[in-house]
């Protein structure tokens, strides 16, 4: 690689075009790769880095049906799809670790656990996150077949059927209402004596028939026989009392941390760790953007990190071709009034 002389006298290399991208995506979920489709169809030199399968967490779902377009899907074949429509476009996609993300004045830089460092113009953060999870035994074995951290995603299954709702908070309350609509019987599991959520949440709660709330009870064990979840066992914490209560369903709601390790200082994040972006789900650096689950926004969906995906190429698409000087500025026409 040429270099050039400093004012020191040290020398320092040159990006040569060819090491230079215009957009590097960290992340191959559903917004990661729809970022990366759009980025392809606006002629962007892009790169998708992903550790894992693409898909991200919809590749280990059952089922989906609330996708737009398909009435069910298996989530490993929707993800398949995102994939290939992605590929069609020849996107060049890395199955490597990011292990930092770094801003710059003339480009960002993107290392991978192997030491290289790749140079681009922007950078799209799509890594997601994670729900928290209990950590109890059967909770990762019958993750998909009885267990859920997505009532809007799943409930449909439980058309009928008995389920539990562990946590306490907003999120939890406002899952269990939405299972009332659907499920026969829902046990709202808290693990103290008065619930966290809202005091509107709270009273409606309490003034749904199908709701029962379990206090100051913890969930042990997640409990299946050759058609699935059974039972959850559940322990009363101030007596000591184990019992087992037969379910058809665990959802958990106890938390989501989004996955917010590569997020470069200076990127401005709320309270609970998600990154606070504008319209075009670009962040408080210039050129980098986030998407999906890792954004600040009102609700998590597929469809959602989807759209995410396009809005942060179709803004990073414009962000780089300011950056080449290649923008055109027109006024827009005014209609009369």
């Amino acid at each position: 690689m040429p270099v050039n002389e400093n004012q020191n006298g040290g020398k320092e290399k040159l990006v040569q075009q060819e090491d230079l991208y215009d957009v590097v995506i960290v992340g191959g979920g559903p917004g990661g790769l729809t970022a990366g489709l759009y980025a392809m169809r606006a002629a962007l030199k892009s790169v998708l880095i992903e550790k894992g399968l693409p898909g991200g967490q919809i590749a280990i779902s059952d089922s989906v049906e609330n996708y737009p377009g398909f009435e069910s899907i298996s989530g490993f074949e929707l993800s398949d799809k995102f994939f290939q429509h992605a590929g069609s476009y020849d996107l060049e996609v890395l199955q490597e670790e990011v292990t930092s993300v770094d801003p710059g004045l003339e480009h960002h830089s993107v290392t991978l656990r192997t030491g290289r460092v790749i140079k681009t113009h922007a950078v799209v953060l799509a890594t997601g996150g994670s729900p928290r999870e209990l950590e109890i035994p059967g909770e990762k074995e019958y993750y998909g077949k009885g267990v859920s951290y997505c009532a809007t995603c799943d409930g449909f299954f439980f058309r009928g059927k008995t389920v539990v709702v562990v946590g306490g908070g907003d999120t939890a309350v406002e899952e269990a209402l939405y299972l009332s609509k659907i499920a026969e019987k829902v046990y709202l599991v808290h693990r103290r004596d008065a619930l966290r959520a809202s005091r509107i949440l709270q009273q409606r709660a309490m003034n749904e028939c199908k709701i029962e709330i379990l206090w100051n009870t913890v969930a042990l064990e997640v409990k299946a026989d050759e058609h699935g979840v059974c039972a959850v066992t559940l322990e009363n914490v101030q007596s000591g009392e184990q019992r087992d209560l037969p379910v058809d369903g665990v959802f958990i709601f106890v938390g989501f941390i989004p996955n917010n390790s590569l997020v470069p200082q200076g990127i401005k994040m709320n309270a609970d760790g998600y990154v606070v972006t504008d319209e075009k789900c670009e962040t408080s650096i210039s050129g980098i953007f986030a998407v999906g689950d890792l954004r600040e926004k009102y609700a998590r969906q597929i469809v959602i990190a989807a759209a995410d995906g396009c809005t942060a190429a179709l803004a990073g698409a414009h962000y780089v071709e300011v950056r080449k000087g290649g923008e055109t500025v027109c006024a827009m026409p005014v209609s009369p009034a």
